[in-house]
């Protein structure tokens, strides 16, 4: 018998049984002649006893044991995946000695530990911050950058840093309250409107401050261009003064053209000027920045990305199959707002939502029936991903938070 120590506990095996497979380490070890090239394939040896020890886990040596015994491994569905491979390829035994649904549950417990591993991954790097303070050493006015940086990325690292925090997303939500105030009728009027103006101009300066910090404390300009954020606080102070300097062309159109052309082009800068100032709407997305839920969410989206996608799918299908089978079975009706398919697709739309306007209804019996159908596919198919997406969404909220709390 070939005596085996597999982390304190003794395991024998017939020669003979072990010879049968050559390749395995086990195997190895009952046909070599050599004590040398023994001794290499364990980690210690035993003359009195005549052991050869090994020091691996023994609760998955169990399952090798019984593979030599019997000719078949089985795979157990509470081991991790990891370290069962790890451990069948140190001793030498393939995968396809198990059987096909231990192979398959083996490779689908992979697939999820290395998703679970990839999203983890990813999670981290979404809290990491784009340097660190590591990376300002030896650069040019390192200490200083550094100093900043931890004002502006780090608002657990002073109270002043917590204050910027603060009034980033002040200044964010008053801008956006200051927008909407402008389109009330009773702010058009000469003072609301200076008013405004100024609110917006306060705005700018802090945000141009800000960006301007941010591009001063990072310690490589490419990768600064390259970060989202960023490129959300470049989207967020850009209006202002592309507004100024279409505001500063449209006087010197003014000044310099026709009565005529001075007609267009002041509609043409009004309606370029309405878009501009209605940019200023993705300050919002500034909030992201210090929010965790807006970090979960848009990671939510990003990894379910698919699922988002096959939704839009269905819902264009019914879409356009209802609307079809409705215009098919209304359109000889008088007066019917389904005088064709493309009319009808607002209703289907609405419908699939099931939020249902009442706006236009069928009036027969069939069409009633097509209604009720397109209802209950829409309920159907609103139900189907909002649960998934919420379960992943509060699991990776809490992973964040959990990993924020931990920095």
């Amino acid at each position: 018998l070939l005596n085996i120590n597999v982390g304190g506990k003794l395991f024998q095996i017939s020669y003979k049984v072990a010879a049968r497979y050559p390749v395995t380490r086990l195997g190895k070890l009952a046909i070599y002649t050599d004590p040398m090239k023994k001794l290499q394939l364990c980690d210690d040896y035993s003359v009195q006893k005549n052991e050869y020890f090994f020091d691996r886990d023994p609760s998955i040596f169990h399952y090798i044991f019984h593979f030599y015994c019997s000719g078949v491994l089985w795979v157990m569905d509470e081991m991790c995946p990891s370290n069962f491979v790890e451990e069948i390829e140190y001793w030498g035994i393939h995968l396809k000695y198990s059987q096909r649904c231990c192979r398959i549950l083996l490779e689908e417990k992979q697939d999820e530990l290395s998703e679970y591993l990839k999203i983890q991954k990813e999670l981290e790097a979404e809290l990491e911050p784009l340097d660190s303070a590591e990376q300002f050493e030896g650069k040019f006015l390192g200490r200083f950058r550094k100093m900043i940086w931890n004002l502006i990325e780090n608002p657990y690292s002073s109270v002043a840093a917590k204050i910027i925090a603060v009034l980033s997303s002040f200044f964010v939500l008053i801008s956006i309250v200051g927008m909407t105030l402008s389109t009330v009728e009773e702010m058009k009027h000469k003072t609301g409107k200076i008013w405004m103006e100024q609110l917006e101009m306060i705005c700018a300066i802090f945000f141009t401050s800000e960006y301007l910090m941010r591009l001063i404390s990072s310690s490589s300009f490419k990768n600064f261009l390259r970060a989202a954020f960023n490129a959300v606080d470049l989207v967020a102070i850009l209006p202002f003064y592309i507004q100024i300097l279409f505001e500063n062309l449209d006087e010197g159109d003014t000044l310099y053209h026709e009565e005529l052309h001075k007609v267009e082009n002041v509609s043409k800068l009004g309606k370029v000027l309405k878009l501009i100032k209605l940019m200023r709407i993705f300050r919002i997305l500034k909030l992201a920045r210090h929010s965790t839920g807006l970090r979960a969410f848009g990671f939510t989206m990003r990894q379910c990305y698919q699922q988002v996608c096959c939704l839009f799918l269905f819902i264009a299908m019914g879409v356009f199959t209802f609307s079809a089978l409705m215009h098919s079975v209304e359109h000889d009706v008088p007066g019917t707002n389904f005088t064709s398919i493309p009319d009808a697709w607002w209703w289907a739309a609405v419908s699939l939502s099931t939020v249902g306007y009442g706006d236009t209804v069928p009036d027969t019996v069939l069409g009633r029936m097509v209604a009720f159908a397109c209802i209950s596919f829409g309920i159907i198919l609103n139900g189907m991903p909002i649960s998934i997406l919420y379960n992943k969404f509060s699991d990776y909220y809490a992973k964040l938070k959990a990993h924020e709390n931990e920095t």
